[in-house]
């Protein structure tokens, strides 16, 4: 038995006014353009690594001004300023729970795109963590949405979560420096998912306080953050792709990145204290399905046995 009643996700989109319908298509447009992006700048971190030799352990300040000048990761980079853009639009327009799991879809046309592009045929193991990918994150955000229930947030909650970031700072950021040659595609993709998963909350909060008029120095201390973690995870992303397929590294961040965003909402902001033990039970089994998604696709993904 579900903790919510099924019916009530149906009647939600039957019921849809057409300027929220609009936000099926526009979330769908973001995911295209999610894939097409991660795609390309794959293409030009290899293209980078090609050109100055070596196989990256998380990219050098040469690398980084060399992907400057390749089309294909600028071209990458301005479609996923693109798709940023239209999921933005897609939550204005429609609710969270018909649009935010669309960014799914754009795992689903990454995976085909890549294995068309490398000519690497995806087999039954990989399918199959793409589905337990795209199926726990689908149940994980549907069930949030349900359950959760939005409300001010205080600022001890907010120092609460910036605390818990400069934590994650201070621990991504030392595991970088003492284990790079070390480190594999998964590990750079779980740490950018929860950066990303940070700044979607802080961003939520920012947006907020702005709206309300409450622009004070917490919220500049959030907007630095922020930028921090937006920049740390930006890193660790094209390092990802410097060591794996481009299909892994968008399924770590359209997992990773929504549960750890929920996660935070759920325990630091208290937007699901109100949530059945049934609910909190299917959170956590959901979530871990689609973690285990990606470490499934991980060691199993045919570019990863080559």
């Amino acid at each position: 038995m579900l903790p919510f009643d099924l019916t009530d996700l149906t009647d939600q989109v039957l019921t849809l006014t057409p300027r929220q319908g609009l936000g099926i298509p526009v979330a769908l447009v973001g995911a295209v353009f999610l894939a097409l992006g991660a795609q390309l700048q794959h293409r030009g971190v290899g293209k980078v690594e090609v050109q100055l030799g070596g196989k990256a352990q998380g990219l050098s300040i040469r690398q980084l001004v060399a992907l400057l000048s390749r089309p294909s990761w600028l071209i990458g980079t301005a479609m996923l300023g693109l798709a940023v853009l239209f999921q933005l639009t897609s939550l204005y327009l429609a609710p969270l729970i018909v649009v935010q799991p669309l960014g799914a879809v754009a795992l689903v046309i990454t995976a085909l795109l890549n294995a068309r592009v490398t000519k690497v045929k995806l087999d039954r193991l990989t399918i199959r963590a793409i589905a337990l990918c795209v199926g726990g994150v689908a149940v994980f955000v549907t069930i949030a949405a349900f359950v959760a229930q939005e409300t001010p947030i205080t600022d001890s909650q907010l120092i609460t979560v910036l605390i818990i970031l400069l934590v994650v700072l201070a621990v991504a950021g030392t595991a970088f420096v003492v284990l790079r040659s070390r480190l594999k595609a998964i590990m750079y993709i779980v740490a950018a998912g929860v950066l990303y998963g940070f700044v979607v909350t802080l961003a939520k909060i920012v947006i907020n306080r702005i709206v309300t008029g409450n622009f004070e120095w917490l919220t500049v201390i959030c907007l630095v953050a922020l930028l921090a973690a937006t920049m740390l995870g930006a890193y660790f992303v094209q390092s990802a792709y410097a060591s794996g397929p481009p299909d892994l590294v968008i399924a770590g961040l359209t997992v990773i990145d929504p549960l750890v965003a929920v996660s935070i909402g759920i325990v630091v902001l208290g937007e699901a204290s109100q949530a059945p033990v049934i609910a909190v039970i299917a959170f956590a089994v959901a979530g871990i399905v689609a973690i285990y998604g990606v470490f499934q696709l991980a060691k199993h993904h045919p570019q990863n046995q080559r």
